[in-house]
């Protein structure tokens, strides 16, 4: 998830490049830069400085001659360290072409070796630069911009939307989408490209949505889309009536409903270019030997938080398709147990930003005492990153809201392709049972959606217990973990007494506090072990409490032994709690507002521990 902005016509394009980037930054800031084009030439600055990146830039550039033409860029990295080399806009071998994209380039990798092998120098290891120069190459035969970016799109595979500019026709953007989002708008002359409303909300409330595979023109004044044939199609246009903030949540309430809401495609970014068209699994930093993962005797998984809940969901996989233990360890405890490590142990650390200071100390402890290291982050270049082994990115994008959704299904996800993939080098797994996994892996993102589009029965469901004050989550075998999320998301925004159990705990202590107003959140979806928790929840009734199940589609005979019920789509037992998160998100969610709370700021927590 990057920002880029585009703009043609303005009476100072640097101002509206930097104002639009400073309203982006919340799609990353790992680095920011912006390229004019005036006389004839393309002038460019570019600065990796982390979160100050927008507003160094502004100082680095404040000599910059006036321009009416530009594209801007803050940068979310999945392709290369956060640095300046790596930064956009990308040129050309000539300087005469600038790119900005957001997105994946699929087939970069093929792309580059052609355009190395026909002479052009590639100046970073981003996915993006192959673009400027596949464009620049076909510019030489086309001789038009427009011409030369309908051909590249057709050779490239991914996700993207893209700004692109020439010193030959200075008053002319091109921009493209295919899934990754893109808005055009005009006003007083200009005419904009942006990758979010708020990047342009200032300067016209009138945007055209850009849809898949449409090219634009952009010129003073004057926007023209085309479709993928390059016919003209009319857009569809929207007219804004938001403040900043709202449109920097595009629309939504908080940043954590926006973030649940993209929960399809984080799980959809951090799949794609991962499986090939064969049914193979392709990981980009996976830098651990064949050899080295078939000597492999243990896997020791370190996390905090709902990183560490993630990593137990993993657990129950990684066992069954990799035939090796696995152990979880909450990364604060890990080597003050004094673990038994060696060179056949890989140690996978789990972190969101790749910098929670225990979860770092235990990846190192690990690398100390002999063993391979891995990290799962959402943080391109963290410190986590550089210093393991291999690292597998998850491509979540920033989370902003300190409760984490998104990512944490995207840890999940990501720790499943990890899991299929020794399972494959080791042999221990057929070839249908794999084909299988892979299968199910792809149906997650239409799954998810399905789930987020049902909030309304969540919110009955919460309105409904309001006034509760003890919840109880339960689940058996992956959906324990599931449980557990549950209830440190309720805690986290609401401050509400929230614990997590395996139903069969319930009679080794929990049951002496079940009583009447106390709510049971259980986890019945299928799996081999539904009638047990079955027999839980009858438990719990006898006690009392108020029962809320989480059920498959059309399990109505479960469904009648709740108080209360949240359906959600049916999917294998091992994938099922990334589905089965999505409703005790919402439910958390509608508890903490309906109690006043800000979701996105709980008290006393920070989104990265730095501190032990």
């Amino acid at each position: 998830m990057c920002g880029i902005i585009g703009v043609t016509g303005a009476a100072d394009a640097l101002d509206v490049l930097l104002d639009g980037l400073e309203r982006l930054e919340y799609r990353g800031y790992d680095s920011a830069g912006v390229a004019l084009v005036n006389h004839g030439d393309v002038a460019r600055w570019r600065i990796a400085d982390g979160t100050h990146s927008v507003a160094s830039l502004r100082s680095l550039t404040g000599s910059a001659p006036p321009a009416q033409a530009g594209l801007g860029h803050t940068r979310w990295a999945t392709h290369g360290q956060p640095n300046e080399a790596n930064a956009h806009p990308h040129l050309d071998c000539g300087g005469n072409l600038a790119l900005v994209h957001n997105g994946i380039i699929e087939n970069h990798a093929e792309l580059a070796a052609g355009l190395i092998e026909r002479g052009h120098v590639l100046t970073s290891v981003t996915d993006s630069e192959v673009l400027a120069h596949l464009i620049e190459e076909l510019m030489e035969t086309t001789g038009s911009l427009l011409t030369s970016v309908q051909q590249a799109l057709l050779v490239v595979r991914g996700a993207f939307a893209i700004g692109v500019m020439s010193e030959t026709e200075p008053e002319l953007i091109v921009a493209a989408r295919r899934i990754s989002p893109l808005i055009v708008g005009r006003s007083q002359g200009a005419s904009y490209l942006a990758s979010d409303i708020p990047a342009i909300l200032e300067r016209t409330r009138d945007v055209v949505i850009v849809e898949d595979d449409q090219v634009v023109e952009l010129r003073p004044g004057s926007i023209i889309v085309r479709d993928r044939d390059g016919h003209e199609v009319v857009p569809r246009s929207m007219h804004i009536d938001w403040d900043i903030e709202a449109a920097q949540k595009d629309g939504f309430d908080d940043f954590m409903t926006k973030e649940i809401s993209e929960q399809p495609r984080a799980i959809a970014d951090t799949l794609r270019g991962r499986i090939s068209d064969e049914g193979c699994i392709v990981l980009d930093r996976f830098e651990l030997s064949d050899e080295r993962v078939r000597s492999t005797n243990k896997i020791v998984m370190v996390a905090c938080g709902s990183s560490f809940h993630a990593a137990l969901v993993a657990k129950y996989a990684f066992e069954r398709w990799t035939r090796i233990p696995v152990e979880v360890d909450i990364a604060s405890e890990f080597r003050y147990r004094d673990p038994v490590l060696d060179k056949q142990t890989l140690v996978i650390g789990v972190s969101q930003s790749g910098e929670s200071v225990d979860t770092l100390q235990a990846v190192r402890h690990g690398a100390d005492g002999g063993a391979a290291t891995m990290v799962v982050t959402n943080v391109v270049d963290s410190t986590m990153a550089r210093e393991a082994d291999a690292v597998l990115y998850t491509r979540a994008g920033p989370e902003i809201s300190v409760a984490s959704t998104k990512t944490v299904l995207a840890s999940i996800v990501a720790l499943q392709l990890l899991g299929l993939h020794l399972a494959r080098v080791r042999g221990s797994l057929d070839d249908a049972a794999f084909a299988a996994e892979i299968a199910a892996l792809g149906s997650l993102e239409a799954m998810v959606a399905d789930t987020i589009s049902r909030d309304e029965q969540t919110r009955t469901v919460a309105n409904a217990v309001m006034d509760a004050r003890d919840f109880f989550f339960l689940g058996r075998h992956a959906g324990y973990p599931t449980a557990l999320e549950g209830a440190l998301k309720l805690k986290e925004i609401s401050y509400l007494h929230a614990e997590g159990y395996p139903g069969g705990e319930l009679k080794h202590g929990p049951l002496a506090v079940i009583e009447p107003g106390c709510v049971v959140v259980a986890l019945a979806t299928g799996s081999p072990l539904k009638e047990k928790m079955l027999s839980n929840v009858a438990e719990v009734k006898s006690r009392g409490a108020t029962v809320i199940l989480v059920v498959d589609d059309g399990d109505e005979v479960a469904a009648a032994l709740g108080d209360y019920c949240i359906f959600v789509p049916a999917a294998p037992e091992l994938h099922a709690p990334v589905k089965d998160l999505v409703p005790l998100q919402q439910f958390a969610y509608h508890l903490a507002r309906g109690r006043g709370f800000n979701v996105d700021r709980p008290r006393n927590l920070a989104k990265t521990v730095t501190v032990e």
